[in-house]
């Protein structure tokens, strides 16, 4: 391989690096019934948005990765605990269109408050 040919493939590995760090932590549920994992763990979801549509049974699968902590999606009626290690499916069916927070019900420690996110709900 030419140095030329070597220049040309490290920089292409650098974009592409670049890239794949400046993808947002978001989410979304393209096919009914295929699960949208997400991993909770002190102070934060991830993905912290997942995007789904309206009348399309949604099924989010959630691990707990360090301690107890809870899901709590008061405007959709969702709420699940979430134990560390073992996988807690959640399955909906959106109803209505819109953004709908969600954030950790049980107290997991100094930011606490800032574990939190948001279901996206379109048409």
């Amino acid at each position: 391989m030419s140095t030329k040919s070597k220049l040309r493939a490290l920089l292409w590995i650098a974009a592409l690096g670049l890239s794949l760090c400046c993808v947002p932590w978001t989410a979304s549920a393209q096919e009914p019934g295929v699960p949208v994992k997400i991993t909770a763990k002190k102070f934060e979801y991830n993905p912290s948005e997942i995007t789904v549509k309206k009348g399309v049974p949604v099924v989010l699968e959630f691990t707990a990765l360090d301690r107890l902590h809870g899901f709590s999606c008061p405007d959709l009626g969702l709420r699940a605990d979430l134990v560390p290690g073992k996988p807690v499916t959640v399955k909906f069916t959106p109803e209505k269109a819109g953004s709908f927070p969600f954030h950790c019900d049980i107290f997991c420690g100094d930011g606490h408050e800032d574990m939190a996110g948001t279901i996206v709900v379109t048409d």
